[in-house]
């Protein structure tokens, strides 16, 4: 194993120099740094991380804080932030916070974060006033995914928007019978997501002069099992719904898989209807509302970026992140029935069928026009 001295013996400095050359301080010139580096990567030298942090007081690590690191929205905004960190010399320190329920979730403590990373990105954890002071306190650079936080900057999308486009379609297609999946138990107080996109779905349906009964609003821990638990109980009713519309593609999945086990055509006897364009959603034909997850995370790891580099990165900067309806086979008009028992479809006269994937604009949660066209 090559030393720092082998390197500075090979490149003719001395070890101070190569400390220097290898950490970029300024104090060397570009001829000898490159001499360095060329020692370095011929004898396979590394410097070791804990000297390096010692000496610049830095430690390359950013601590990417997340409720739940084994979830695909979680996993693929990581994704994002660990290939634009890495680039620059950077890794992620992941802080997974999931506790034994999911209504719990651990606390974030100093020990997380002091001494181990230069800054924090926060996936959709609204902190604790406590949490917030320590942050504070620690005085590193913040970034927030997926929630919006006073005095940090964050990236994100219109969680209400995207559900208004969402329960939108489910409108402009006919349905009127139309239930909900994702609600969640109103312990959970560490992710805001769940909340804005039920309460879009209310306000849309009002708009229109719609409620969802009580027994079509599935609560469940937002995943595909447990949403197919509570939907096969719904399908299992005489009276359900036409339309389902879920505040996630996971949960979509579990709805579908369980109306087709009460033997309901998908989307001839009802129609299912997601958010966020999972990597499986196109495989299993699911009309969805996209958003750009992983390009979220490349986002606040850009942000992250400036900010350790001394750049003016503004507390009130929210970047929000445009999503597209992407119509697919898991969607249509719902059937009524004719005088003589038979089921047709009902196409409204606005809409025409097609196969291919069809991108509009989130609507504005307050505004009704754009369901009405």
């Amino acid at each position: 194993m090559s030393t720092i001295g082998d390197v500075a013996k090979a490149a003719g400095v001395s070890v101070a120099t190569v400390s220097r050359a290898l950490r970029g301080v300024d104090r060397v010139s570009p001829r000898t740094r490159d001499r360095v580096l060329a020692a370095a990567s011929e004898l396979h030298y590394v410097a070791s991380p804990a000297a390096t942090s010692l000496v610049s007081g830095r430690t390359r690590g950013i601590g990417v804080i997340t409720p739940y690191f084994n979830r695909w929205f979680f996993a693929t905004v990581i994704s994002g932030i660990e290939k634009t960190l890495r680039d620059e010399g950077h890794h992620v320190l992941l802080c997974d916070l999931e506790g034994p329920t999911f209504d719990t979730r651990m606390p974030i403590t100093q020990n997380m974060l002091w001494k181990r990373a230069d800054g924090a990105i926060i996936l959709n954890v609204p902190p604790e006033p406590s949490e917030r002071a320590l942050l504070d306190r620690l005085d590193m650079p913040v970034v927030t995914v997926g929630n919006r936080q006073s005095g940090w900057p964050s990236v994100r999308v219109d969680d209400r928007a995207a559900m208004a486009l969402a329960t939108g379609y489910a409108l402009e297609l006919g349905h009127r019978a139309i239930g909900y999946a994702g609600t969640v138990p109103a312990s959970v107080t560490h992710l805001q997501t769940p909340f804005d996109r039920r309460e879009a779905f209310g306000e849309v349906l009002a708009q229109h002069g719609i409620t969802c009964p009580p027994a079509w609003t599935l609560e469940c821990d937002w995943t595909a099992q447990g949403a197919f638990d509570h939907a096969d109980r719904l399908f299992a009713r005489p009276d359900h719904p036409t339309c389902v519309v879920a505040a996630s593609d996971e949960m979509a999945f579990g709805v579908i898989a369980a109306a087709r086990r009460h033997g309901l055509d998908v989307p001839g006897d009802v129609s299912v209807i997601g958010i966020d364009d999972h990597v499986h959603a196109q495989i299993l034909d699911v009309t969805t509302v996209r958003q750009d997850v992983e390009a979220q995370g490349r986002y606040a790891g850009e942000l992250m970026l400036r900010a350790l580099k001394g750049e003016e990165v503004s507390a009130a900067h929210d970047h929000v992140l445009e999503v597209e309806l992407v119509v697919r086979g898991s969607t249509a008009p719902p059937r009524t029935r004719t005088s003589g028992g038979s089921s047709v479809t009902r196409l409204p006269e606005h809409l025409t069928t097609t196969s291919a994937s069809s991108v509009a604009t989130a609507p504005s949660v307050g505004s009704a026009g754009a369901l009405d066209r």
